[in-house]
């Protein structure tokens, strides 16, 4: 242990650092860095952290500003020059004071930037990748995968403690609609030089177990942490990956390469939840679509048919209609060609009969009184013959008279016999054509019906069943 009054205070020792800084860089100095953070503030200044890397490591850190009369200057220069904003991941080479601190310790004033590192080192090996990637068609396979229909069985590949994996699961699972989704999370380190490899191999893993879509979720983060997401490798993964991939990274300014060859992206677990309940939800509507189409269409066909059936019921009362209207027809000429065929033969009584009176009057006149009794047993004999042979043509008329109006249709139908007719509206005098299933029509004395035929019983085909009537 050195002496006890072999020791300094804190202050002196860092105002001691402080003096050496002064006079190791006494001047301006020129230093090329990537800005890793910047934060422009409502007072004018501008506060921003510089660093470097080595591949994904970080080799050195430091704070930086740059004065409020110096920022707007500064801001405007650049952009005008570069056609671009001054914002965070680009490589720069700035003109800095270096300052020490005793509270604070090191940091840079930034006095002046050159625009030729317009685009910065970084930037400039996204742009190579990009071109890459376009250039072996990678960055379209994945637009060439579509998510199913109905997308219910969802890989995600996060770290269990991403900021938003919580609000994405609770937006998604516990929709108003109730959709049930199948969730299963890979985890997977999505920051530091690890991360691209680690999301790879989920990847890989996931597109094995039958997934309908497969979701890389991470929330936002500096740039150096989302740097692993512009990593050429993990881009290939993604783009050559046989289900479609989603992305959600990062914040609404963020873009980068594993977006760009996912098939889509979004930048809120909200809205990667939306993507996925818009799909249930669009399903939803052409259901109900179909389903309106099918009643309406439903709804038609009744209604035709109804018309149709009004049509063959009108027809049918029309046709029996008709039908007895002949029979009346028939009937009634039946009825007048007997009274012609009685009232011809009744006269063609009346002529012989008349001859025969006149022939036995003529023999009485010349026959004596002993004749008379004969001549009146005779005319006796003649009258009765004549009266049987009268009531006997009346009785044939009577008989042919009752035989008419025992088949006048409307009579059968009163005594409770009915007339049946088939689908194809003739009249049913057999069984044989009908069959079960069959609508018929029935025609009472007041009225029809139609029904169907639940069962047939033929005398001929069915004899070892029961008659069902």
């Amino acid at each position: 242990m050195g002496k006890s009054e072999s020791y300094l205070e804190l202050s002196e020792l860092l105002s001691a650092v402080k003096d050496t800084v002064a006079e190791a860089f006494p001047v301006l100095i020129w230093v090329k860095a990537e800005i890793s953070s910047w934060s422009p503030r409502a007072n004018g200044h501008c506060y921003l952290e510089l660093s470097q890397s080595r591949g994904s490591k970080l080799v050195a850190q430091v704070r930086a500003m740059i004065w409020s009369w110096k920022y707007l200057t500064l801001k405007s220069y650049f952009e005008k020059e570069t056609g671009q904003q001054l914002q965070a991941g680009l490589t720069v080479l700035v003109q800095v004071k270096v300052n020490f601190s005793e509270l604070y310790g090191v940091s840079l004033y930034v006095e002046n930037i050159d625009p030729a590192f317009t685009l910065g080192e970084k930037a400039l090996e996204r742009k190579r990748i990009i071109e890459r990637l376009t250039a072996q068609g990678y960055m379209d396979m994945q637009k060439e995968l579509a998510l199913p229909d109905i997308p219910r069985r969802l890989a995600v590949i996060t770290s269990l403690t991403a900021a938003g994996y919580q609000d994405f699961r609770n937006h998604l699972l516990n929709n108003e609609e109730g959709y049930a989704f199948i969730l299963q999370l890979f985890e997977a380190s999505m920051q530091g030089a690890d991360a691209p490899a680690s999301i790879a191999a989920a990847l890989q893993d996931a597109a094995e177990k039958g997934f309908d879509a497969i979701l890389i979720l991470r929330g936002g983060g500096s740039e150096l942490d989302l740097a692993c997401f512009d990593d050429e490798d993990l881009s290939i993964a993604i783009a050559t990956c046989p289900v479609p991939v989603v992305t959600a990274i990062g914040h609404d300014k963020d873009v980068h390469i594993a977006d760009m060859v996912a098939g889509q992206s979004v930048k809120t677990p909200t809205a990667l939840a939306d993507l996925f309940l818009d799909a249930f939800r669009a399903q939803d509507d052409k259901a109900r679509e179909r389903a309106i189409r099918i009643a309406t269409a439903l709804q038609k066909r009744v209604s035709q048919a109804e018309l149709q059936l009004q049509a063959k019921d009108a027809g049918i009362q029309r046709m029996a209609q008709r039908r007895i209207s002949q029979a009346q027809q028939a009937l009634e000429a039946s009825f007048s060609r007997v009274r012609v065929a009685l009232q011809r033969r009744i006269g063609e009584l009346e002529g012989p009969l008349q001859r025969g009176i006149n022939r036995i009057s003529r023999a009485l006149t010349r026959k004596v009184a002993d004749v008379t009794r004969q001549m009146d047993a005779s005319a006796h004999r003649i009258k009765f013959a004549a009266g049987a042979r009268v009531s006997t043509e009346v009785s044939k008329m009577a008989l042919k008279e009752a035989l008419i109006k025992a088949s006048d249709p409307r009579n059968i139908l009163q005594m409770g016999y009915v007339l049946v007719t088939g689908k194809d509206n003739k009249v049913l005098k057999t069984v044989d054509r009908v069959h079960r299933g069959d609508q018929i029509g029935v025609r009472f004395s007041d009225g029809s019906l139609t029904a169907k035929v639940e069962n047939v019983y033929s005398e001929t085909k069915d004899q070892n069943k029961t008659n069902i009537a």
